[in-house]
């Protein structure tokens, strides 16, 4: 084989590895069998630092927050998927903050309900915008409620060099 029949081969093995890699889906909701991706629609991806724990103050995790952005729609969607007391009514929301200009409140896009397996989707199109996310699941028959999400804004714009506040 020459050299540049190699070079080919290996560029293309790496571009199938990146590319099956890019497309695993996030763990499914153990009853439902829904997935982030699922909820939000096709072409959604997490964003990097997306998946976040929804704990309460024991901080036992209770479910996970979900960001995902559609480089087809500009939209970035929240879901929030339950791990605990799936299948029973719940309330439970998904909150979408995009960061507005100057003194201006931000914009709040939330689903908030009793649910059995999630909350969401919220869409928005936020292109060149900051964004914040928190979802929430309170406990059946209780005051308790696990929250969870970014307590700034960061995915500014698609930009990472413009990532800011996360912790």
């Amino acid at each position: 084989m020459t050299r540049n029949a190699f070079t080919r081969l290996a560029a293309v093995t790496l571009l199938a590895t990146a590319t099956a890699t890019a497309g695993l889906a996030a763990p499914a909701d153990a009853a439902s069998g829904s997935t982030p991706e699922q909820v939000c629609g096709s072409g959604f991806n997490t964003v990097a630092l997306g998946r976040m724990p929804v704990a309460d103050q024991t901080n036992t995790v209770r479910g996970h927050v979900y960001l995902l952005y559609s480089p087809y729609t500009g939209e970035h969607c929240v879901v929030t998927i339950k791990s605990d007391f799936v299948g029973t009514s719940s309330r439970v929301t998904a909150t979408l903050l995009v960061q507005s200009v100057a003194f201006i409140a931000p914009r709040k896009v939330e689903d908030l309900g009793n649910f059995k397996y999630y909350a969401g989707p919220v869409k928005v199109n936020a292109k060149g915008r900051c964004v914040s996310f928190k979802g929430t699941i309170s406990l059946p028959g209780s005051a308790v409620q696990a929250s969870g999400g970014w307590s700034g804004y960061g995915d500014c714009g698609r930009q990472p060099s413009r990532q800011r506040g996360l912790r």
